[in-house]
């Protein structure tokens, strides 16, 4: 089997994922260890007997709906190509809003911040990717999730994020000038939870009580005990959340609360600011 025309049976894969083409090239470069820019510059190479079999594999689990990124082991984010394993939740484009608005409204130096529920370390690390002189810190509850993100750490070089294995902000000591974190936020009910990657991941980086709100409630409650005056709790959240996260930060004494859209003009953040007299 050729390169081409092992691109070519992404066809096995159209009506079963958004991404077709995109996943046959990842699971292709996996194999290959090779970037994806090789598939078009040698399509006509060979795989070897090894490699076509590894192949024909991994895009037969693809069809049974296993994710991409738990096929390779690897999911980008932000700049950073990030471990993935079962243990925490897929790595996705919309959470780089946090990382965004992070970068756009705190100084280049001088942050202390904290990454509440971290799984991977995607937020922290690409913080940290961006912004060597800040403080941070990254907690997490399960403690494979909290290996796993460490590991990241230590292969990427970002050693100055600390990982600490805890609930939410219970880990955490003294005050920050951020606390930022994508929570589970999907109603226990909601359809979408047996559609996709979803049925793959674990329920508890997924979902939450009170129809999704539940952890957010719960980071609403406890973070003016670890915000600095003027501290910012920034969250991520479903498309439906915003104005009930707005509410919920107001009625705990932030201000300045904003919502910022995703790509698809979904409401996708949420933060405010905690004020102090």
């Amino acid at each position: 089997m050729r390169v081409d025309q092992a691109l070519a049976l992404s066809e096995r894969l159209a009506g079963l994922t958004e991404t077709p083409r995109l996943d046959v090239e990842l699971l292709l470069c996996h194999v290959l260890q090779k970037p994806r820019s090789y598939l078009y510059t040698w399509p006509e190479k060979r795989l070897s007997a090894e490699q076509q079999q590894a192949f024909l594999s991994l895009l037969a689990r693809r069809e049974s709906g296993e994710p991409v990124a738990h096929l390779t082991g690897e999911r980008g984010f932000w700049t950073l190509a990030l471990e993935v394993n079962a243990s925490t939740l897929i790595p996705r484009p919309e959470t780089e809003l946090l990382v965004e608005w992070a970068l756009q409204h705190l100084p280049e130096a001088g942050v202390r911040m904290a990454d509440l529920g971290t799984g991977t370390g995607a937020i922290a690390l690409a913080l940290a990717s961006e912004r060597p002189d800040w403080q941070i810190q990254a907690t997490e509850l399960q403690v494979s999730a909290v290996e796993l993100a460490r590991r990241n750490a230590r292969r990427l070089g970002l050693d100055q994020v600390e990982v600490l294995q805890g609930s939410w902000c219970e880990p955490l000591s003294g005050h920050y000038d951020l606390l930022i974190s994508n929570p589970p936020y999907i109603d226990p009910q909601h359809p979408c939870l047996i559609e996709g990657d979803l049925r793959y991941e674990p329920r508890s980086a997924l979902v939450a009580p009170l129809q999704g709100m539940a952890d957010i409630l719960t980071l609403i409650a406890q973070a003016p005990d670890y915000l600095k005056p003027d501290g910012w709790l920034v969250f991520e959240h479903g498309y439906d959340q915003g104005q009930a996260v707005q509410q919920a930060l107001l009625g705990a004494g932030f201000s300045q609360c904003f919502t910022w859209q995703d790509l698809n003009g979904k409401d996708r953040i949420t933060g405010g600011r905690y004020v102090t007299e």
